[in-house]
């Protein structure tokens, strides 16, 4: 089973690098200027992991 895609909005720094990675998995509030999960069952792991170890606060992970 797969895991659900988190992002703790209150660590992220708004760098939209998960977003240009995983468009498609992640969205990005400009009000707020942060990151969000749009399609919390994920999408490409691949893609997902990346995003993970992109992050440059690790504000991404799976549970």
């Amino acid at each position: 089973m797969s895991k659900k895609v988190c992002i703790d909005t209150e660590e992220c720094i708004g760098c939209e690098s998960c977003v240009e990675l995983c468009p498609d998995v992640f969205g990005f509030d400009e009000e707020a200027e942060k990151a969000f999960v749009i399609k919390p069952e994920g999408g490409p792991e691949a893609c997902i992991d990346e995003a993970i170890e992109t992050c440059p606060v690790e504000c991404i992970y799976k549970e």
